[in-house]
C-alpha cells in the first residue's frame, strides 16, 4: 500500500476543559481493539505525527489532538504546566467519548503521557513513549537546546517547514514556558508507577535522548520494555514511521487483553 492509499484523516473540534481542541481523527467503527491517541512534543501540534496516524489507522482508530496553546487550538493566555497538559488530554478523551485508549507521544508528549496514566491509571491501556524527554544529565534548557540543534541534521528536511511554522504559530513566550515546565517534571519519578504494558522508542542518533536514558525509562516502567529505531533521530515518529508503526502494532496486538480480541 502506497501513502496515497492510506486512510486520510478527518478533523475533529471539542471543546474540552473550557478549550477548543482541534484534532485530526481516524475512526473504525465497531473496531474491538483500544483506540490510540497520539500527543505531540513540545512546541509543535499534531501535523508531524500524520505519517503514523495514517499508517495506524489501517488497524485503529487513531486520534491525535493539538493541545491547548499548540497547532490550530485555542490558545491559553498562560501556557500550561505537565499536569494541566495531561488533565486536559484526559478531558478532551471524555469529550471524545474515550473511555480508555492506547497513548502513543514523542518528546514532552510521552511526560504528558506519564501523568495522564498516573491521573486516571485505569484510563491508559498501553503506552508508546517515542524520544522520552527529559534526561536527568542535560537538565537545563541550554543544553536541551543545543541538543536539538545536533538533532536538526538528523531529520528529514520535510520536517523543518512543519516545526518551523508550529513554532511560529505557538510564539516563542509559550514554547519557552512551555521547556520550563518540562524541566521541572521528571519522568523517571512517574516511570515506576506506570502499571500499564509500556514500550519505549528510542532513535539510535537521537541526541536528546541518549541510549542509557530510554534504557533506564524502560526499566523504571513495571511492564517497560526497550526498542531502538536503526539511523533514527529524535522524530522517529515523522521520519521512521513504517518502522514505528510495525512495532507498535506488534506491542498493541501482543499486549492488548483478550477482553478487547
Amino acid at each position: 500500500m502506497t501513502y496515497d492509499e492510506l486512510p486520510t484523516l478527518d478533523t475533529l473540534w471539542l471543546n474540552a476543559a473550557g478549550w477548543r481542541i482541534f484534532a485530526r481523527t481516524a475512526v473504525i467503527p465497531n473496531s474491538l481493539r483500544p483506540p490510540v491517541v497520539l500527543v505531540h512534543g513540545l512546541g509543535v501540534s499534531s501535523r508531524y505525527l500524520v505519517p503514523t496516524a495514517r499508517r495506524l489507522a489501517c488497524e485503529f482508530s487513531v486520534y491525535a489532538p493539538d493541545l491547548p496553546g499548540f497547532g490550530r487550538s485555542e490558545r491559553p493566555r498562560r501556557a500550561l504546566n505537565v499536569p494541566q497538559l495531561a488533565e486536559t488530554l484526559l478531558a478532551w478523551m471524555d469529550a471524545a467519548r474515550l473511555e480508555r485508549a492506547a497513548l502513543l507521544g514523542n518528546s514532552l508528549g510521552c511526560q504528558i503521557i506519564a501523568e495522564a496514566a498516573i491521573q486516571q491509571p485505569a484510563r491508559v491501556t498501553q503506552a508508546v513513549l517515542v524520544g522520552p524527554t527529559i534526561d536527568a544529565q542535560a537538565r537545563s534548557a541550554v543544553r536541551q537546546l543545543w541538543r536539538l540543534v545536533k538533532d536538526i541534521p538528523r531529520e528529514p528536511l520535510s520536517l523543518v517547514p512543519i516545526v518551523a511554522w508550529d513554532y511560529l504559530r505557538c510564539g516563542l513566550p509559550r514554547a519557552w514556558r512551555t521547556l520550563q515546565f518540562a524541566l521541572e517534571d521528571r519522568i523517571e519519578t512517574k516511570a515506576p508507577h506506570l502499571h500499564c504494558p509500556t514500550l519505549v522508542v528510542n532513535g539510535e542518533h537521537d541526541p536528546l535522548v541518549p541510549h542509557a536514558w530510554a534504557e533506564l525509562v524502560a526499566r523504571l516502567a513495571p511492564q517497560g520494555r526497550l526498542v531502538i529505531i536503526s539511523g533514527a533521530g529524535h522524530a522517529s515518529i515523522y521520519s521512521s514511521p513504517e518502522t514505528l508503526v510495525r512495532l507498535v502494532r506488534e506491542f498493541l496486538k501482543s499486549t492488548t487483553s483478550r477482553d478487547h480480541d
